[in-house]
This record gives C-alpha cells, structure tokens and sequence, in this order.
C-alpha cells in the first residue's frame, strides 16, 4: 500500500497513537500483574519484542512496502530474533534476558533513529522520534551493565524503559496532530 503524503502523516499519527496506548498497557500489566506471577512477567517480556516486531512490520507495509523501509525491515527481524532469545533466556535467568534486551534496545534504537531521519524531510515531527531511538541505544547499554551486576533485575526494569518509549510515541502523535492542524489553518 502507498500512500500520499497526507495519508501517510495521518498513517503516522494512527501508529503513533497506537503504539504509545500498547506501551502504557504493557507498563500497566508490568507493574499490575507481573509482580505477581512469574508467568505473566515471562508472557509480558516475550510479548514486548514480538509486538514491537509486528508493529514494525505493519508500519513498513502502510508506508511504501519492505523495499523502501530497511530499517524498518531490519528491526523486525531484529525483534523477532529477540523475541526467540528472550525466551530461551528466561531459562536462565532474568539477567541473561535484560542483557538481551539490552542488546535489543541498541539495535532497535538505532533502526529507529535511521527511520525517523529518513522520514524527516517528507513528514517533519520526528525529532521526538530521533530522541527515542537514541535515549533507547543509551537505555540498552544501561540494561547490560544491569545485566552484568549480581542482583537480580525484574520486569521494572523494562517497564521503565517502555514508559519513556510511550511518552516519545504519544508527543509523536501529538506533534503531527498539532502541525496537521496548523498546515490547514495556514491554508
């Protein structure tokens, strides 16, 4: 599917919306059932990648296909690999699967950064976009030093981490509604 500029930004502000609702639900069950239930913490902690790779995916497809989208490509294979380890992380132990989304936060962060550059020019407001990428490579390397410390991290850790994830996504969303509305008024 490809769409015009004004579908896209509109596509954009969808997402946007989208995935910043997806991180406070995830952040939510984090710190409302996760304590609780090492079950629920190891479904939330798998279900954060592969989201994150779905999402990626869907957003690649409504903005020009897989062709045109690398980056994006990229960080759903990413996510997916991501998904696959923190599962056989969790085997181990919740340092091994920080350590790993540690890596994935790098990794994605810098896909993320790629993107929001490359989208710049045609859809302006990504500079909340570009923070987020490069809060979330800084993020990544603070989960593998935590990760390499003797104490035990729990999904806080990563809730965290969403929680800023979700404030980028939701000034995202915002900052194209705002710039939509003053395009129209201008005109």
């Amino acid at each position: 599917m490809v769409l015009d500029t004004a579908d896209h930004v509109q596509w954009l502000k969808h997402y946007y919306f989208l995935r910043a609702a997806f991180s406070v639900s995830w952040v939510i069950a984090a710190f409302a059932i996760a304590p609780s239930s090492a079950v629920s913490a190891a479904t939330l902690l798998v279900v954060y990648p592969a989201w994150d790779a779905a999402a990626n995916y869907l957003d690649a497809l409504c903005s020009g296909g897989l062709a045109q989208n690398r980056t994006q490509v990229l960080n759903v294979l990413v996510s997916l690999a991501t998904t696959i380890a923190v599962i056989l992380a969790l085997q181990l132990s919740m340092n091994w699967v920080l350590g790993i989304f540690g890596a994935w936060a790098i990794l994605s962060g810098l896909l993320q950064l790629g993107t929001a550059v490359r989208r710049w020019k045609r859809f302006g407001a990504q500079w909340a976009m570009v923070l987020s990428g490069g809060q979330s490579a800084l993020a990544g390397g603070f989960f593998i030093f935590q990760a390499s410390m003797p104490a035990v991290p729990s999904i806080a850790n990563v809730a965290g981490y969403a929680a800023v994830g979700a404030l980028y996504f939701l000034v995202s969303a915002v900052w194209l509604t705002v710039s939509t509305w003053r395009r129209s008024a201008v005109m």
